[in-house]
């Protein structure tokens, strides 16, 4: 059976199959070779789950390196002068720490450097490295084998990472290990080859094994968001053929509010309790916010029981706490004094049922969400 790379979805059929196709893009037979050399049968599948294409085979040889043509034109280099000024400027990256991974022989290195930032490369071809290094750029021999991987220098603040992302069969550990080498604010950006304008211009020439992955917009957003990014921006870029992305490391929600809420609930539930003769108290709902609250709130021993409507709760006990659950009836036979409704959305409507069936001499206070409000 065939998985998706990234989800592991089953890939059931193909979407399109090549035959005779190049072994790979950079592999050139001599003449020697030419009677062994043959092509091969590239199969294309789309991940029925999430919706990425990919090719199932594995990578090419070299798929570590970053191999791009001899330097690059004047007009791109102009376009990754503006690219990285502008990314720079708009996210406050001057005199930050700035990765490229997989920076080839220093092609996009060398501009980014040039910028007032404090820009390193790694590559996994030595030669490439030593090139790096001969012409003055900070670059080491390394490759993200998994996501624990640590990289030189880090944490960075930003990074860069340009058609390398689709060549990488463990896709998912490596934008992991690029996460989790970022400081917390990290951001960076990711471009790969646009799927939909060669879906839109029907360029079946585009497959090769050496793109392991065909991102459409909505796919990219798909695999970054579930590597832990967030997707800021998302543009085609470079006339249509490249599909360029700023990402931003997915901020750890701050729950420390939750335990300061906690306290100050516990304490006003507490004090609300403690003015009546003790269990002469009793809470009106066994949701689960109720549940949660009254265990957390550690009042299991003062309140008398819990009054719920829901006969499939009644002479049962509340879980944790081991509380007894009534019917509404008992308010009637029980000497109550006061009732705490913790029930939602449910809370005024129950208050109205309490007014208009119960003494008027009860105490009533609501726990609505996080508000606690004495009523009478």
């Amino acid at each position: 059976m065939k998985t998706c790379r990234v989800c592991n979805g089953e890939l059931k059929k193909t979407i399109i199959a090549l035959e005779n196709m190049p072994k790979s893009a950079q592999l050139f037979p001599e003449k020697k070779d030419l009677r062994k050399e043959k092509g091969i049968k590239l199969s294309v599948y789309q991940c029925p789950y999430c919706g990425l294409v990919q090719i199932t085979d594995k990578p090419v040889s070299y798929y570590k390196q970053v191999i791009r043509a001899t330097g690059i034109s004047e007009e791109m280099q102009k376009f990754r002068k503006t690219q990285f000024k502008n990314f720079i400027k708009k996210y406050n990256l001057s005199n930050k720490k700035i990765l490229e991974v997989g920076c080839g022989f220093g092609e996009y290195l060398s501009i980014m450097n040039k910028q007032k930032v404090n820009a390193y490369g790694i590559e996994y071809s030595q030669k490439a490295v030593n090139h790096c290094k001969k012409s003055g750029l900070k670059v080491s021999k390394q490759f993200i084998e998994n996501e624990k991987y640590k990289i030189k220098n880090a944490p960075f603040d930003a990074f860069f990472i340009m058609s390398y992302l689709e060549h990488i069969p463990n896709i998912n550990s490596f934008l992991r290990g690029i996460l989790n080498n970022l400081t917390d604010e990290g951001i960076g950006i990711i471009e790969v080859p646009n799927f939909d304008m060669i879906l839109k211009k029907n360029l079946f020439s585009e497959f090769i094994l050496d793109h392991l992955f065909y991102f459409t917009k909505d796919t990219l957003k798909t695999v970054l968001s579930i590597n832990g990014f967030e997707v800021l921006e998302c543009n085609s870029v470079w006339h249509d053929y490249i599909l360029s992305v700023v990402v931003k490391k997915r901020k750890i929600f701050d729950t420390s509010y939750f335990y300061k809420q906690q306290k100050s609930i516990t304490k006003q539930i507490n004090d609300y309790i403690d003015k009546f003769d003790r269990k002469t108290v009793v809470v009106w709902g066994a949701g689960h916010q109720a549940l949660s609250i009254i265990s957390l709130a550690k009042i299991q021993n003062k309140i008398k029981f819990i009054v719920d409507s829901a006969e499939f709760k009644q002479n049962k006990f509340s879980p944790a706490t081991h509380i007894p659950i009534n019917s509404p009836d008992m308010l009637r036979t029980e000497k109550i004094n006061a009732i705490i409704i913790m029930a939602g959305s449910y809370s005024k409507e129950i208050l109205k049922n309490i007014n208009e069936k119960y003494s008027k001499n009860i105490s009533i206070a609501i726990l609505k969400e996080d508000v606690f409000e004495v009523i009478r």
